[in-house]
């Protein structure tokens, strides 16, 4: 993998193609039609509505300039394809808290894919960084919003 591609999974990928897709099939047309209704009321100097307009439009551009960059500059990783006996991107892995006997799972993703809720962590978290090259049995010791922690790897497995 290159040092300047991304890691993304493919769901990963699918969902920002699908964000795109939305953006400028649906909300760049509908913000084109709102600045062309806005430019109609006549004197655009002091008409909050086109200015509000042409602020969406520029947040929507942005957006898609992101996104396509992201895409871009993406190295497509499928976690079904990866055999490893260390833990790598796209990993599941399943940890017991040391200090609570508390178990817990992640899977290692992309930045734009994480989401702590849904048990998805950021590549570039401390948690996810720690795990990156350990196996089962290992112990890792990660810096967390409520001070050290420490977890076991019991687990880990890719889908």
């Amino acid at each position: 993998m290159a040092s300047d591609r991304i890691p993304i999974t493919i769901r990963g990928k699918a969902k920002l193609e699908e964000e795109l897709k939305r953006l400028t099939t649906v909300e760049r047309p509908a913000v084109i039609k709102a600045i062309e209704e806005a430019r109609s009321h006549g004197d655009i100097s002091e008409n909050a509505e086109y200015d509000a307009a042409k602020e969406r439009q520029a947040m929507l551009e942005g957006r898609i300039a992101e996104i396509q960059g992201q895409l871009a500059g993406a190295e497509i990783v499928d976690p079904a394809q990866i055999k490893s006996d260390k833990i790598v991107f796209g990993a599941h892995v399943v940890l017991t808290d040391l200090e609570s006997e508390e178990e817990v799972s992640y899977q290692i993703v992309g930045v734009d894919e994480s989401d702590v809720k849904e048990g998805k962590i950021s590549i570039l978290s401390p948690l996810a960084r720690a795990l990156i090259g350990k196996t089962t049995g290992d112990s890792i010791q990660v810096k967390s919003p409520k001070g050290e922690k420490e977890y076991e790897v019991v687990r880990f497995f890719f889908k």
